[in-house]
């Protein structure tokens, strides 16, 4: 059974179809690699019951000849997404005990394509963090080691479990949030490929919000083939949803062979920041060459305002995330903790609730928006994010997409960078300008570091064309032949 782990969700699409495996063996071999995996805490719940009930239920259907485009595929669920009867805890202690009574559109879109759920998976709380190391329910341990070295290693944040469930064969795919690289950098930290849909391209509803404006999910696999096929399974209007756009859902699968000739490639100048690698720097040159053999040409563009997009995104999404956790108060659902009178109740609840990060986060929310603080932060900063967007509509004049690195480093060593907040948020350098602007982007793995860590190259697109970069996306994974797979895969 442990062969059927190594399949991807394209291959193993053809084999359930062919019936060269049954959906209860696929699921079977899945459960069974999560629990000899469990010191990666990659999952917060576990549900290996009702993974074999569904992969039965896609069986018969199966049998029938009435296959979903996911009939009997086994996915992770991150364990932000509602899921109707089964815990969601968002990786905090304030959801404790908390099981949604409806389920998320992305998930219902999922299931209704045939996909079976093995359980939720770890995150950064509240999505705040590119390690995974802030959920209330420990880290997520990548299963890569540096060459020579036992050090535990972060798989980037706050999708890290989703991440290191795809990179140690533990699912065939799985459910991303993105709110400023959050699907982009685990996955280059991890060896696969994520994807981060324009905004309003996913429907939000049921996913418990950080940053209502910033938040998108996604899929992280290990091919962009995957990533297209569970795109195509999530995406889709929800009217439900004030933020999902009424647009049809192209086939992402036909992108894949879309040919590079013509395609014009923008490189910003600005995303060489002060300090970056030698090694992260070669690997870009090394996609450019890459796209330019391929057929595409490349040209340097500018996004002047670049340099402005971490502290833009560090005003706005604590903002919206005080506005969204004021919610959790102890009195409507999750974790109650006692306290003298409502506000001490609420006082209590929240201090026992909430790790440092979203402390820290609210904090900083609630000053922004604070009066006689309101004008000269939150609203700069969304006056800033316009001209940001704007940058990229001027790039896009010129270029069809965006050429960058996915994250400044390879992964590094849980607890490595905690007492640093700052260098922290610098993880997400080169993934939030995309995201303040709204605008699809994909993270393919292109290459290793010195230390034998995996790197990845992003492609930025323009809105609602996540078609074009997939096809770049595609491109860049033939002529990387990425094949290297982490040491700390369970046997």
């Amino acid at each position: 059974m442990a062969a059927l782990t190594d399949l991807t969700i394209s291959e193993a699409r053809a084999g359930l179809r062919a019936r060269s495996f049954s959906a209860r063996e696929l699921a079977d071999a899945h459960v069974g690699a999560m629990e000899r995996a469990r010191e990666l805490n990659a999952f917060i719940t576990e549900t290996a019951d009702a993974a074999r009930a569904g992969a039965g239920a896609s069986d018969a259907r199966l049998a029938r000849g009435e296959a979903g485009p996911l009939e009997g595929i086994p996915l992770a669920i991150k364990d932000l997404f509602c899921t109707k009867g089964v815990t969601t805890t968002a990786g905090s202690h304030i959801l404790h005990g908390f099981a949604s009574p409806y389920e998320s559109t992305v998930t219902a879109n999922l299931w209704r394509a045939g996909a079976v759920m093995l359980g939720k998976t770890n995150l950064d709380e509240f999505a705040m963090g590119s390690s995974n190391m802030t959920s209330y329910h420990g880290p997520v341990v990548s299963p890569w080691r540096r060459k020579g070295s036992n050090a535990r290693l972060v798989p980037g944040g706050s999708s890290g479990g989703s991440a290191a469930a795809v990179a140690a064969r533990l699912c065939l795919g799985a459910t991303g949030t993105d709110t400023g690289g959050s699907i982009r950098q685990p996955a280059a930290f991890s060896g696969i490929v994520g994807l981060k849909p324009t905004y309003g391209r996913c429907s939000r509803l049921g996913i418990v919000a950080f940053a209502s404006s910033l938040d998108q999910a996604g899929p992280l696999a290990r091919s962009v083939r995957d990533c297209a096929i569970l795109l195509g399974a999530m995406a889709g209007h929800d009217p439900l949803d004030s933020t999902s756009v009424d647009r049809p859902v192209p086939d992402y699968e036909a992108a894949l062979v879309r040919p590079l000739k013509g395609l014009r490639v923008g490189v910003p100048k600005e995303y060489r920041v002060d300090g970056m690698p030698a090694e992260i720097d070669a690997l870009w040159r090394q996609g450019v060459a890459w796209l330019t053999d391929q057929g595409a040409t490349v040209r340097e563009v500018s996004l002047p305002h670049t340099r402005h997009a971490l502290p833009t995104y560090y005003i706005v999404a604590p903002a919206e995330a005080s506005s969204n956790l004021a919610r959790y108060d102890g009195v409507r659902y999750g974790l109650r903790v006692a306290g003298d009178g409502v506000d001490g109740l609420y006082e209590a609840t929240r201090a026992a609730g909430f790790g440092a990060e979203v402390q820290r986060r609210v904090l900083i929310g609630t000053y922004v928006l604070s009066a006689g603080y309101y004008d000269a932060y939150y609203l700069r900063a969304q006056r800033v994010r316009t001209l940001i967007a704007r940058d990229f509509a001027r790039a896009y004049e010129q270029v069809d997409v965006l050429l960058t690195p996915t994250a400044p480093s390879a992964a590094f060593a849980i607890g490595e960078k905690m007492d640093d907040p700052v260098a922290m948020y610098l993880n997400d350098v080169f993934t939030v300008p995309a995201s303040l602007a709204g605008l699809p982007a994909i993270s393919v793995p292109a290459g290793l570091s010195a230390d034998g860590l995996p790197l990845g190259l992003q492609i930025i697109g323009r809105a609602f064309d996540e078609e074009t970069v997939i096809a770049a996306g595609a491109a860049l994974e033939r002529a990387a032949g990425f094949s290297h797979r982490p040491d700390g895969i369970a046997p």
